[in-house]
């Protein structure tokens, strides 16, 4: 593959839009306020991190160690974080709740293979 995370940014940030629109325009009027808020901040939490996995499949870094970690550690925060409030707002994920604090928790841990990604220099 030539460049996963420009990949995964790509699929990520077209689910963002779909369902973005599908929740704006097909079902404000088929679930509760609670779960439509559910919907919203999944879909802002997985847009931010898209972003973030974008700039690294565009950045030189891309094939650094811990850059590359923090993307990955995105990509899978993404599924846990966003997919479990999707799973909720559709009412079908009570069991995966759990999943939800996991998911935030790999966006920080991302965030400082990042930072550590960038204190090192390339001499290490």
């Amino acid at each position: 593959m030539k460049n996963k995370w420009l990949l995964i940014a790509a699929f990520s940030g077209f689910f963002c839009v779909a369902l973005g629109a599908l929740a704006a325009h097909g079902l404000t009027h088929i679930l509760e306020a609670k779960a439509l808020a559910w919907i919203d901040t999944g879909l802002k939490y997985q847009l931010f991190h898209t972003l973030a996995i974008l700039a690294v499949g565009l950045s030189a870094w891309k094939n650094d160690r811990f850059v590359s970690l923090a993307a990955m550690t995105w990509s899978v925060g993404i599924v846990f974080f966003s997919g479990s409030l999707y799973a909720l707002a559709f009412g079908v994920g009570k069991g995966m709740a759990w999943l939800t604090p996991l998911g935030g928790t790999l966006f920080l841990v991302g965030w400082l293979c990042l930072a550590y990604g960038g204190l090192k220099t390339k001499s290490e």
